[in-house]
């Protein structure tokens, strides 16, 4: 696969003539394709809708651009909420997936109509308690436990992880949730990341669909939806295949008919809850050369840092890289690409073949259009970044300013330091 940019040199120019980098960059072009191609690969599916995961890219323009296509909104905190509130989304356009919950965000998601998704079988009498009376529609978090594992050997380690209910307890919280109203179940689970294999899907709806059928047998729940959530990943490195979410929908339609039309649940929805898959290959952070350093490598020093792209720090993350305006020249220089923090691991590429990178050049970096910005922090009193979206026509429009020191400094509003401060107009 040949990682190519959404956007020139020549462009970049213009766009930081009004916004400095770095910044980052969203292509509205290949995020509406995108929606299309998930939505008609579950259009088999008459009640399908894709939750698209607030977490990965909070921003309402983005999110608004989604919901064009039919997308709802998963939620896991009281601000998630509240963003989906501003923008009009309600009712069951929202899925609330959090876990370790404070009684006010239960408390807001059932102001909201939002579905509940029960993490853990306790939550079922705090739920209770917080609200009175349980909602009539509910779902509850699946967590089969041991390795989850495709073809291509071990995904996952869900008997690692801390969400989701086991088997035995999913069974106890159906019948009681039954008992005390709830007329209407979802199932939900989350097995494994960022899976670059259309075999994930179909694998795991395979489990969630003989699980439902037992479900609703033993406890007679109605069983109204399925919820895949997230997993279906995207290729950082040029040298994998991406995700066919057509033959992935197709795969899913295929054990869908296996297993759930044959015991008369040929009506159950299926959701998915994707957001990388949904936004990352269409946002980037563009970044600008502004040091280089000769000591035993090879460094480029540039004006973005690990507060605007945490994950190669965090997780040792492959992000592509493209000097623009030199595409097609030959990778015959081997750099590390870093950033201004004060830790070690603020690199953004290490031993990386690139071209011959000069100070000013512009670095595009590629698929962080999903838990990008949104894991951005102010370590080191770094400022987050601007967001701009590409617009079909190609002009730029800003969809998030930078942060500015007085942001940085806003919380110590209550204090005599604040007032000697002094911030430029």
């Amino acid at each position: 696969m040949n990682k190519k940019p959404f956007v020139t040199k020549e462009q970049i120019e213009e766009i930081a003539k009004t916004y400095p980098t770095p910044f980052h960059l969203y292509d509205e072009k290949g995020i509406r394709e995108n929606a299309k191609r998930v939505k008609e690969a579950f259009s088999w599916n008459p009640g399908f809708r894709e939750y698209f995961a607030i977490k990965a890219t909070p921003n309402p323009f983005l999110v608004d651009i989604l919901r064009e296509y039919g997308c709802g909104c998963d939620c896991s905190s009281e601000t998630e909420l509240m963003l989906c509130d501003a923008i009009g989304a309600k009712g069951e356009e929202i899925m609330f997936s959090s876990n370790d919950t404070p009684e006010e965000e239960y408390a807001l998601a059932a102001k909201l109509g939002a579905i509940i998704n029960l993490d853990d079988i306790t939550h079922i009498d705090f739920v209770e308690q917080i609200l009175g009376k349980l909602p009539e529609t509910m779902s509850c978090r699946y967590n089969p436990g041991g390795v989850f594992t495709l073809s291509n050997g071990i995904m996952d380690n869900p008997g690692d992880s801390k969400y989701g209910m086991m088997t035995e307890q999913i069974f106890e919280a159906y019948r009681i949730l039954k008992s005390k109203g709830v007329k209407r179940f979802g199932i939900h689970a989350f097995l494994a990341s960022n899976t670059v294999t259309n075999e994930y899907y179909p694998q795991l709806a395979k489990q969630l669909f003989e699980l439902a059928v037992k479900l609703e047998k033993e406890t007679g729940a109605d069983i109204a939806f399925i919820n895949l959530s997230g997993g279906v990943g995207i290729p950082y490195r040029p040298d994998q295949e991406p995700n066919d979410i057509l033959a992935i929908g197709e795969g899913v339609r295929k054990v869908y008919e296996e297993v759930l039309v044959p015991a008369g649940m040929g009506d159950i929805a299926i959701y998915t809850e994707m957001g990388r898959f949904m936004m990352g290959p269409y946002g980037a952070l563009v970044t600008k050369a502004v040091h280089e350093k000769h000591i035993y490598k090879e460094y480029i020093g540039v004006d973005a840092c690990a507060a605007n792209l945490m994950r190669p720090a965090m997780y040792g993350a492959y992000h592509h890289i493209t000097v623009l305006g030199k595409e097609n020249a030959p990778c015959d220089h081997i750099y590390d690409v870093a950033g201004s923090l004060c830790e070690n691991n603020d690199k953004f590429a290490i031993d990386r073949n690139l071209p011959k990178i000069d100070m000013g050049d512009y670095l595009f970096i590629h698929d962080a259009g999903a838990h990008g910005f949104s894991m951005g922090y102010n370590y080191n009193g770094r400022l987050r970044s601007a967001e701009i979206l590409l617009q079909e026509d190609g002009t730029a429009k800003l969809i998030r300013r930078a942060e500015t020191p007085k942001d940085y400094f806003a919380t110590f509003d209550c204090f005599d330091f604040y007032k000697n401060l002094k911030f430029e107009k």
